[in-house]
């Protein structure tokens, strides 16, 4: 026997070695880290030194079947994209040491944080033994916290890291057991049928036969405990010490922890608040609260490990740079955010909408606001019921116990009423009211305390903003007043409230409990009705029939229900006094990253609710009613078809009215959250603008336009799409392709296009499903490269009739070269090259080119360096000769004068000039208006009519407005395309 023990003991030893060389090779990238790891774990490239035997050892399996196990990522989590790893990810939470009598005073004010005593330790550091350890015994740890410290996370990381042996390296065995998973087992087992069941492959190993101190080894991990009926009371749980002994899983918990079932083996609990006295505090070694980020360097660095993925684009790592920096500014002014990211589920979240905002394009998959939303509640509520409190533990019966749903009833009403009245912070007295005012029962009560402890502070936090938004009325009082976490989960809650139907009125509600009522007895009175209709009076027979009908009086005021919901997302969609705000997408971000320069101009006098209707339509999504139906919340098909045809027309008829553009993109967002790609269509065939001016676009904005754009047939085309001055790239051009295709006139000016852009337009001009008639690119560095790559596209295309190439560095040379090229395309009808910087010559070329062109009737050349010579000779190139040579007249727009005369086309090109004076160079383009002042001065003398004269002086009074508005205000900063 001492020689089998010494092969043992040696096989042990040079299995840690090897281990700790596959430990070395795990500084590698994560890929290759996964596969060394499951192959030193599989004991295969090891084989020669740890196995003597054809069979595997069952610890090396264990380890790396849970490292598989642990290693999955929820579907949450691949919206990143996937480019990092569960350890990679992992930022650890504040776990502080709690003496048995400081846990008590957590549940008597949930939503007061307790200051902290003691410092922090690691779970590690809480199995090691102390002063109070007894040989012979484990240690029992139960670590504890509120919804989304991170309690789950913190056991993932554990797991995984035992599997790498770099934690809980005493133990030789960890086994997780996820209390839900017990709780819904009916039969009895024993305890090695229980490790059995989930782990066959340790279903006969020596550690857990409970002979000798073989289970001082073992680590038991049980995952909320809250979830586990656990009575300690020995008339209910009888006494067990034999782990064969088949009980049902709950006594076999108890009798673990009782230290009456393998007393040397420790064990790790963690379970909610409202749970801790379930355990008596006899059978507790140590307990651990889990206090998440309590500091701006958690946050920072959890920021950093989501948003800062190793994607190799280096300007995407350097956009998440400057967006970790922003959010990093945000929590150190002590906001509202940083108050709500104290709980690591937030910081999820904030990670989530900002990833969403900034790096949404066409190769990732399919997300919406909602979506996110939707799942974040999924992952912190998922399968979680309210029960009855400490005692009892019988959950409720039916759809009712679902926690989420307790929520919408409660949280949710308040949220409701909140943005009905425009309010977004609750006194003490309110929540009283809204949660659990009208509670009777001492059920009720038990379940609104575990409410209360678990799970009110997860949506609202004390106030730090103090006087936003708060009611004179309400702020006379210095009392502490609480606001959701974070504000747009204030407006999803709101709108989860009224889709799911919970704001019914008194007569809804009486109609739908007397309908089902007699439903459920429908079928009787069907069976009844052809023998008794032979027999009963003529009057009792009308009362069958109104029992019959009953139903259909109730669907069709529930039908109205459904209308009245519909109407509400399009009133509040498109009101008035939120009509001059930012878009909601700018607003979202605003929130996360706070607003630093100028506060942005707010036109109505409380918050703006415009998350509210986007999240109703979002929520009649199918894949978040899947979500929602997993947290016990059922949106029902009937009503989502009602809704849709409902809210189809009210939208139809608010955009006959014209639109401000911050309102049009509040529209797509609704369409594109809404994803139903027949009510998208159905809406955009009633409009044939989309005007987007000065709406700063971005990834996400350009991908949800040509989202929803791309749900129209091929034969829709709008009149015009207006993307002026939106700080478009290159990068958005390309999302924005098919978008292009579904418009006739495009408008691109005052945006950052380049060169490399052209390239781009010039395919949407070729490619044959596009019919673009009107490209306006005024104001964009295309320079003579660019414009040249242009004019490939038209000798084969045939739809353009107007181009726009005012300011974009065009010059003499692209004027030639535009000249040439002119003759082969026969379409073209007006063509602006205003302020290029083309002199004479050039623009003599242009103008004989267009003279000989079959359709050109116009052609803008002013803001150029033209001498009046130059000018003269243009009016005269412009007009075809009496001799009857070749060529049709051209209207050559170059002055506000035609020699002595005023030109009949002064009016537009005063306009483009007054519009874009203060975005252009000044220098120039008071140099250009001087000379047009000469030009109107010389022109006036010549005159002898005096309504001439007066006309005259029009135009100059016109032109000396201008240049003082120059004069007067202050240059604004370089941007854009200058010249």
């Amino acid at each position: 026997m001492s020689s089998l023990h010494r092969i043992r003991a040696h096989r042990t030893r040079l299995c840690d070695v090897s281990r700790q060389l596959s430990q070395l090779l795990s500084a590698w990238s994560w890929r290759r880290r996964v596969d060394v790891s499951l192959c030193s774990a599989t004991g295969l490239h090891l084989r020669t030194y740890c196995s003597t035997s054809s069979e595997p050892d069952p610890l090396q399996v264990h380890r790396r079947k849970l490292f598989l196990w642990f290693s999955h990522l929820p579907q949450e989590e691949k919206q990143f994209g996937g480019y990092f790893s569960p350890e990679t990810m992992h930022v650890d939470p504040l776990i502080v040491e709690r003496k048995a009598e400081e846990r008590a005073g957590l549940l008597s004010s949930p939503l007061q944080t307790q200051p902290l005593t003691s410092s922090s330790v690691s779970v590690e550091q809480l199995f090691e033994t102390t002063d109070t350890w007894n040989e012979g015994r484990g240690v029992n740890v139960l670590l504890y916290g509120a919804v989304g410290t991170g309690k789950s996370t913190v056991v993932r990381k554990l797991v995984l890291d035992w599997c790498l042996g770099t934690g809980l390296t005493h133990f030789k065995l960890l086994v997780p057991f996820s209390c839900e998973d017990l709780s819904e087992l009916s039969k009895v087992a024993s305890l090695r049928d229980l490790v059995s069941r989930k782990y066959l492959h340790l279903r006969k190993h020596p550690l857990l036969s409970g002979e000798g101190n073989q289970a001082k080894d073992v680590l038991f991990l049980f995952n909320g405990m809250e979830k586990m009926k656990l009575d300690f009371r020995i008339g209910s749980t009888e006494l067990c010490s034999d782990p064969n002994e088949a009980l049902p899983p709950n006594v076999v918990v108890v009798n673990l922890l009782r230290k009456y079932l393998l007393p040397e083996a420790s064990i790790l609990v963690t379970t909610r608040l409202s749970a801790m006295d379930r355990i008596p505090q006899k059978y507790v070694s140590r307990y651990a609260q889990i206090c998440g980020f309590n500091d701006p360097g958690r946050q920072r660095a959890y920021f950093t490990s989501r948003l800062l993925q190793q994607s190799g684009e280096a300007a995407r790592d350097h956009e998440a740079q400057a967006l970790i920096e922003l959010l990093y500014l945000n929590l150190q002014r002590e906001s509202q955010l940083a108050a709500a990211c104290f709980l690591p589920s937030y910081c999820w979240l904030t990670c989530a909408t900002l990833h969403f905002l900034h790096f949404t394009d066409a190769k990732a998959p399919i997300r919406t606001l909602t979506g996110i939303y939707t799942s974040f509640l999924r992952l912190n509520f998922g399968g979680e019921v309210l029960g009855t409190g400490a005692g009892t533990n019988v959950p409720l019966q039916g759809h009712n116990n679902s926690l989420m749903l307790y929520v919408v009833r409660t949280v949710g009403k308040m949220a409701f009423e909140g943005v009905t009245y425009k309010r977004t912070s609750f006194s003490e007295k309110e929540l009283e009211q809204w949660i659990g005012g009208k509670t009777k029962t001492d059920e009720e009560l038990h379940q609104l305390a575990m409410f209360r402890t678990d799970v009110l502070d997860f949506f609202l936090a004390p106030c730090v903003e103090s006087g936003k938004h708060f009611p004179e009325a309400l702020s006379e009082n210095d009392e502490q007043r609480y606001v959701f976490a974070v504000p747009a989960m204030q407006e999803y809650l709101a709108a989860l409230y009224v889709v799911l139907g919970e704001n019914k009125s008194a007569l809804e509600k009486l109609s739908k409990q007397m309908s089902v009522a007699i439903g459920q007895a429908g079928e009787d009175v069907n069976a009844l009705f052809g023998i008794l209709s032979k027999f009963i009076p003529l009057r009792i027979f009308a009362v069958f029939n109104l029992l019959k009908l009953f139903p259909k009086l109730y669907e069709k005021i529930s039908s109205h229900n459904k209308g009245s919901i519909a109407r509400t997302m399009a009133t509040e969609m498109f009101r008035t006094e939120d009509s001059y705000n930012e878009d909601v997408l700018d607003q979202v971000e605003q929130s996360l990253l706070g607003v630093h320069g100028p506060q942005p101009q707010q036109h109505s006098e409380g918050p703006p609710f415009e998350l509210y209707p986007i999240f109703m339509g979002g929520l009649l999504h199918y894949g978040n009613r899947v979500l929602l139906q997993q947290l016990g919340c059922s949106i029902q098909s009937t009503t989502v078809v009602q809704i849709t045809r409902a809210l189809r027309k009210h939208l139809v008829r608010e955009l006959s009215k014209p639109q401000p553009p911050e309102e049009m993109m509040d529209l797509l967002v609704l369409l594109y959250e809404f994803q139903n790609p027949r009510l998208t269509a159905e809406v955009l065939a009633s409009m044939r603008t989309i005007r987007l001016t000065n709406i700063r676009m971005t990834s996400l904005k350009c991908f949800v336009l040509s989202s929803v754009l791309s749900c129209t047939p091929t034969s829709y085309h709008l009149e015009e799409l207006d993307l002026s001055s939106c700080l478009l790239t290159h990068d958005l051009l390309q999302t924005l392709w098919p978008a292009f295709r579904h418009t006739h006139n495009l408008n691109l000016q005052f945006n950052s296009l380049g060169p490399e852009s052209c390239i781009l337009l010039r395919d949407l001009l070729l490619d044959p499903k596009s019919s673009i008639r009107s490209l306006q690119l005024c104001d964009n560095p295309l320079l003579e490269s660019g414009a040249c790559t242009l004019l490939e596209a038209l000798p084969e295309n045939q739809s353009l009739r107007h181009l726009s190439l005012m300011h974009t560095g065009l010059g003499d040379w692209g004027a030639l070269q535009l000249a040439e090229r002119l003759q082969q395309h026969s379409g073209l009808q007006e063509l602006n090259v205003a302020y290029n910087n083309i002199g004479d010559n050039a623009a003599l070329a242009l103008v004989d080119a267009c003279r000989e062109h079959p359709s050109i009737h116009t052609v803008h050349l002013y803001l150029n360096p033209l001498s009046d010579v130059g000018k003269q000779s243009l009016y005269v190139r412009g007009v075809p000769s009496s001799d009857g040579g070749s060529g049709q007249r051209v209207k050559v727009l170059a002055s506000v004068t035609e020699g002595s005369d005023l030109s009949e086309d002064w009016h537009p090109i005063l306009r483009v000039i007054r519009e874009n004076a203060l975005s252009w160079d000044r220098q120039r383009v008071q140099q250009q208006l001087k000379v047009f002042l000469r030009d109107l001065e010389w022109g006036r003398q010549q005159q002898q009519s005096l309504w001439k004269r007066l006309h005259f002086r029009r135009v100059e009074k016109g032109v000396r407005q201008t240049l003082k508005l120059l004069e007067k205000d202050p240059p604004p900063p370089p941007t854009g395309y200058r010249m």
